[in-house]
């Protein structure tokens, strides 16, 4: 099974078709190549491995962050709580 992370936009750096996401505080950098629509900071887009697939709405973004509160809550906790390089950033 393959899970897409709904995730919202943080940082946008269109030269290099590139954007900082954040779920659930943990921020990652993506690619936004495979985006066919314009994206702005505060858009929430759905990522996997990586990519920034398609941008969704913020009320389905809450929703689905939301269940996976309820359905993964140590997966959650460990990787808040993992060091990563764009977490060192700030």
């Amino acid at each position: 099974m393959c899970l897409a992370i709904p995730s919202r936009v943080v940082e946008i750096d269109e030269v290099s078709k590139t954007a900082v996401v954040e779920t659930f505080g943990v921020r990652r950098k993506v690619s936004t190549m495979l985006l066919n629509e314009p994206l702005k900071v505060g858009d929430y887009v759905l990522v996997h491995v990586g990519f920034a697939m398609e941008k969704i709405d913020e009320e389905e973004a809450k929703k689905s962050l939301e269940l996976f509160k309820q359905l993964f809550p140590e997966e959650l906790e460990e990787e808040v709580n993992q060091p990563s390089e764009e977490n060192n950033k700030n």
